[in-house]
């Protein structure tokens, strides 16, 4: 039975935990009630709680009348920075509406989240076409003749260059051919010509820019591609199966892996890498192309199919950046990913995490009636649940902590994309049914052919081959260098990104207030970019600095930076066994995460034979033996990981160690390698690709 608007809000308001809180139950309320429910949605929005608040805002966009789209424009001047920007995506929802077309302009400006909503709001309204368009066209205009920022003035060209029409056509044409204008506004402008088929003065501005230098020139190679005036070249000779793709577009991807642990370049950086191999060997696999971040020179480059895995550039026209702030990237990505996906004849494409590849790379696929197989993992919700847990979340900051991390708009297109899948992967967890319902709200029961549990695998031809190669002095130099009483230890290590999720810090702090922990074991952190840190990885550095101050653990604490896969795994292995005299044997590997979805480095930890500390939810449970193989604490409690970190250092020191790695291995091999999960997704894709053959 649905529910009144007050028991919908009351739901919210009494939900024992946040995530419990995500529904669309008020909005769907709201929607029955009509415009008399507008004065209660208000009061709610007024409220102390920033959840409700939210919902509330949502629920404004789903009632019909005046009232409403009234309500949502002057939320557009709120100070509360979350109430404006969820209202300018709620207004999406809403017919286009005069009084709210200068405060989304301005918020394109701005840039930022709260652009992009603003900017696909006024690209929805730009589709629906009549009166609205002739007005965002003039508002954006007005605004360039005001904005002198370049990179402000490049997001306002981006935004008039997705709106259909001639004089929208023609102010970018004229715009890119200026030579006045900065190199960003020339470039937003061309890109977006290559969107605007059949318009003449779009095909003569790409024509006359092609001899350009630098990145315009790039640009007017791939606006040129995209127009049909250009080819990258004859493709190489088809091999009979299919073409998939995958996608994470926040990595600096490279055959070496150079990256990996720097920025957002994780453990999914390296699996695609890996996995793109075993897939492209596959029976029924013709090819595999992996998308992340690059040039225009990269991204032309890549358009000429090649056999074999591929490493594919989408050009973002704008600096590097981590993944919870590269969604204005939205434009620029779903135009790279519709070219790649075109020129590549892709017949599937697989999606992770609810980010902005996956968000622009779904419509563009949807655009060219590709299916999607996409792998879901609880995932904010999971984040949200362990930060409500541990309080550092409430209903009272929800939104303010919604700014940065965007929690409600990240959980709806979890929803989303996998109510559009054409088959959804999950990540293989001890109660993985009851999670996905209590986490997400998805009964995997009601639809069981649509969901496969498919576990990541590693490589494990890299850790052995680890085991035996020659290591330069690496690692051991590194301690090496600590006083003399910090060499023979063993050590603690822990290898991944420095973000508050990863908890880095958090294992600093448990190792370092803990004197029988630190005085037994050097702590080594390899991950993140010291050199040039982003802003997350800034943070944990200097939570790790402020940890250490002055301390005495300080000086048995070794931060590497991040280094190569095939290094790394060479670490790995010399963190079991020992290099005299610097390196003790009997090493630990830590994982500290507040979530792991499925901890692809405490694999490799596990198959190079150390003890591993992990988290006790998510995927870790299901190739962790407790008290043999490894431990599972609560990662959220310092103490607690840093009893769990000493038991792991006595049972690395005790005896049966051979058992023990052999134990661990056989488990490994039995179902968590990269072959294995490469081999069920290729039974996923070719189902799901006859299926879609089928009349």
């Amino acid at each position: 039975m649905a529910l009144t608007l007050a028991s919908a809000l009351q739901q919210v308001r009494q939900a024992p935990r946040l995530v419990e809180a995500l529904g669309d139950e008020v909005r769907a309320a709201a929607a029955v009630g009509g415009p008399a429910t507008v004065p209660v949605l208000e009061q709610a929005i007024a409220g102390a709680d920033e959840l409700t608040a939210v919902a509330a805002v949502h629920a404004l966009g789903a009632v019909e009348g005046e009232a409403a789209g009234a309500a949502l424009s002057r939320l557009l001047s709120h100070p509360r920075g979350f109430l404006r920007e969820h209202a300018s995506w709620a207004l999406m929802a809403q017919p286009p509406r005069p009084d709210a077309m200068d405060a989304l302009v301005a918020a394109v400006a701005g840039g930022g989240f709260a652009g992009m909503l603003a900017q696909r709001t006024l690209a929805r309204w730009g589709e629906a076409g009549g009166p609205g368009d002739v007005a965002i066209v003039a508002a954006l205009l007005v605004a360039l003749a005001g904005e002198r920022v370049p990179a402000a003035r490049a997001r306002l060209v981006e935004s008039l260059g997705l709106l259909p029409g001639e004089p929208a056509g023609r102010a970018v044409a004229e715009l890119a051919l200026d030579p006045a204008e900065t190199q960003p506004v020339r470039t937003a402008a061309l890109a977006a010509l290559g969107d605007r088929h059949g318009e003449l003065s779009a095909a003569q501005t790409v024509g006359e820019l092609l001899a350009a230098g630098d990145e315009l020139g790039a640009v007017a190679r791939l606006a040129a591609f995209d127009l049909g005036l250009l080819s990258a070249g004859p493709p190489a000779a088809a091999a009979p199966g299919l073409t998939v793709a995958q996608l994470f577009l926040h990595a600096d991807l490279d055959r070496e892996l150079s990256r990996a642990g720097a920025g957002d370049n994780g453990g999914i950086a390296t699996l695609l890498v890996r996995l793109g191999d075993a897939l492209a060997g596959e029976p029924g696999i013709a090819r595999a192309l992996t998308l992340s971040r690059g040039t225009a020179d990269a991204a032309f480059d890549a358009l000429r199919p090649a056999a074999g895995h591929q490493l594919a550039a989408v050009p973002l026209l704008s600096p590097a950046v981590g993944a919870a702030t590269a969604w204005p990237t939205w434009v620029a990505a779903r135009r790279g990913i519709r070219r790649l996906l075109r020129a590549h004849r892709v017949d599937l494409l697989h999606l992770r995490m609810a980010d902005v590849g996956s968000l622009a790379a779904a419509e563009a696929a949807t655009g060219l009636g590709i299916p999607v197989v996409f792998t879901l993992a609880p995932d904010p919700h999971g984040a949200i649940d362990a930060l409500d847990r541990s309080g550092a979340l409430s209903r009272a900051d929800f939104g303010r902590m919604d700014e940065t991390e965007h929690f409600w708009f990240r959980s709806r297109l979890v929803r989303r994309l996998t109510a559009d899948a054409a088959h959804v992967v999950l990540f293989p967890r001890p109660h993985v049914r009851d999670d996905l319902r209590r986490l997400v709200g998805i009964d995997v029961d009601a639809e069981p052919d649509r969901y496969t549990v498919v576990p990541e695998g590693i490589d494990l031809g890299v850790i052995e081959a680890a085991e035996t190669a020659a290591e330069p002095a690496g690692l051991a130099a590194l301690v090496s260098a600590l006083p003399a009483h910090r060499q023979g230890l063993p050590l603690v290590l822990s290898v991944g990104r420095l973000h508050r999720v990863k908890g880095m810090a958090t294992l600093v702090r448990a190792w370092a207030d803990d004197p029988r922990l630190w005085r037994r074991s050097n702590l080594v952190i390899v991950g993140g970019d010291l050199d040039d840190p982003s802003p997350d990885e800034r943070e944990q550095l200097d939570r790790i600095a402020a940890v250490v101050a002055d301390g005495p653990a300080a000086d048995g604490l070794i931060l590497t930076g991040h280094r190569p896969n095939d290094e790394v795994a060479r670490w790995l292995a010399q963190a079991r066994a020992g290099r005299p005299p610097a390196i003790g044997p009997a090493g630990v590997y830590v994982c500290a995460s507040l979530k792991e979805e499925f901890g692809l480095a405490l694999l490799e930890a596990l198959a190079a034979g150390l003890v591993v500390v992990g988290p006790d939810a998510g995927g870790p449970p299901t190739y962790i033996e407790q008290g043999r193989t490894g431990l599972l604490v609560d990662t959220s409690r310092p103490e607690e990981l840093a009893r769990a970190t000493a038991a792991g250092l006595d049972l690395a020191a005790g005896p049966g160690q051979a058992a023990r790695v052999r134990r661990a291995r056989e488990r490994i091999r039995a179902g968590f390698t990269v072959g294995a999960m490469a081999t069920a997704l290729r039974a996923i894709y070719t189902t799901v690709t006859k299926e879609g053959d089928k009349p």
